[in-house]
């Protein structure tokens, strides 16, 4: 059966208009949870539209999480608890003050200038998958913020899910935990989530690009310090004394290959190595670098890669040394999924029953539903519409927002059909 939504009922766009206004941009040099405060701001705001929705469990905690629950409205103890989750932080790569939200109506394929800075133009040569919402209604930024469709695309079409789950109780399902968390785009979203309190079966983040695609495989990650220890001397009377630190980790960075295991020269299911910040004086010199493949064979021979061309450097500078730390981020979450073939059997279906093509994709990246996979809640990933993350060219479609919700409604309610799970 097909659940069907009325276009009038839906109320995604403007929940998402509310919520990108709201700065929730997260710090990764901040050790606190969440690592602003602010995100607090939107989290309160969600826990009081739950309460004014009915849902009388609905808290944030300490550290920014957004627990709640929808009731079963079936007499079936069988029906796994499903948990949907999104995360209210917008990335430190760009600018989520004041975001300015514009709605383009009825799309016709015309650039999309942004007024705010007129250098910003959306086109279908630069963004491919404007080809794909002629007559629809795009939303983006007015051209100096980033929009924030990552991720309130996904807050916004669970809110609205939850909303219409309530109003239609004709639509039958199980218990329905909701999650949102904070910090996601600095790789901490996960860090304080309450398991037991959570007491969900199987979950779906809701943070996925294109309309009809559902990701089941991430990249594996790990993170690497390299600490390269040089020696100081006066600059005055350095001559075959000094070796500077700061010299030999460019040496290092230059000797990285350059035609391969780089964000630049790679795609698919190629993995890299890729230096993400650099300090330090002569006498000592710090970078940091992720390290990204598919596979954890492929992921350990990235880091052995590493190893050797940093040896290779250093041993051509006599006194100096280094300290290589690498250290796991997250796991595939294919390795997870394989067990629980329904859970991407059901999302493949409701995809479907909302009317668009089911897509399959691994990212390159990773997820909240990465960790969660690993910590006892296997989740794949399925779309929000969002698209250009983390820039002043974000957009995302109402349209596709109100199929993301349409989804959901269809996951929780195949999720109560036994012949569905088994």
């Amino acid at each position: 059966m097909s659940i069907l939504i009325r276009p009038e009922e839906y109320g995604v766009a403007e929940r998402f208009l509310h919520y990108v206004k709201i700065d929730t941009q997260s710090d990764p040099h901040v050790i606190s949870y969440p690592s602003t405060e602010k995100q607090k701001d939107l989290g309160r705001l969600l826990v009081e539209e739950l309460k004014a929705l009915g849902i009388h469990d609905a808290h944030l905690d300490e550290f920014g999480y957004v627990y709640a629950t929808v009731d079963s409205n079936v007499d079936d103890p069988a029906i796994p608890v499903i948990c949907f989750c999104s995360h209210m932080d917008t990335s430190p790569d760009c600018s989520g003050e004041h975001v300015k939200p514009i709605i383009h109506k009825n799309y016709q394929g015309e650039p999309l200038v942004l007024p705010d800075d007129p250098t910003q133009v959306l086109t279908q040569e630069n963004h491919p998958d404007l080809r794909n919402q002629l007559g629809n209604d795009i939303i983006t930024a007015s051209g100096t913020t980033l929009l924030g469709a990552d991720n309130k695309a996904g807050l916004a079409a669970i809110m609205d899910a939850v909303a219409l789950l309530l109003k239609h109780p004709e639509i039958k399902h199980g218990k329905i935990r909701i999650l949102f968390t904070p910090d996601e785009e600095i790789g901490r979203g996960v860090d304080k989530v309450d398991m037991v309190k959570l007491g969900a079966d199987f979950g779906y983040t809701i943070d996925g690009e294109t309309a009809g695609s559902i990701e089941d495989e991430t990249f594996s990650a790990d993170g690497a310090v390299l600490t390269i220890n040089g020696i100081s001397a006066h600059p005055g009377f350095a001559k075959e004394k000094m070796q500077s630190a700061i010299k030999i980790a460019a040496k290092i960075i230059e000797a990285l290959p350059k035609d391969g295991l780089s964000p630049e020269t790679t795609a698919g299911r190629e993995g890299f190595i890729h230096p993400v910040s650099i300090s330090g004086t002569v006498e000592q010199a710090k970078i940091e670098f992720i390290i990204r493949d598919f596979t954890n064979e492929r992921l350990h021979a990235h880091g052995q890669i590493l190893e050797k061309i940093t040896k290779h450097v250093i041993e051509q500078h006599s006194g100096c040394s280094y300290q290589l730390v690498i250290h796991e981020q997250y796991r595939n979450m294919k390795h997870v999924l394989d067990k629980y073939p329904a859970i991407m059997n059901i999302g493949l279906q409701a995809i479907q029953l909302a009317g668009l093509n089911p897509i399959r994709r691994s990212i390159r990246g990773g997820t909240d539903g990465s960790r969660l996979s690993f910590m006892g809640l296997p989740c794949p990933n399925i779309f929000a519409g969002e698209h250009a993350f983390h820039g002043k060219q974000e957009w995302v479609s109402i349209q596709d927002m109100q199929k993301a919700t349409l989804t959901i409604l269809h996951i929780a309610y195949l999720w109560a059909k036994k012949e569905e799970r088994n």
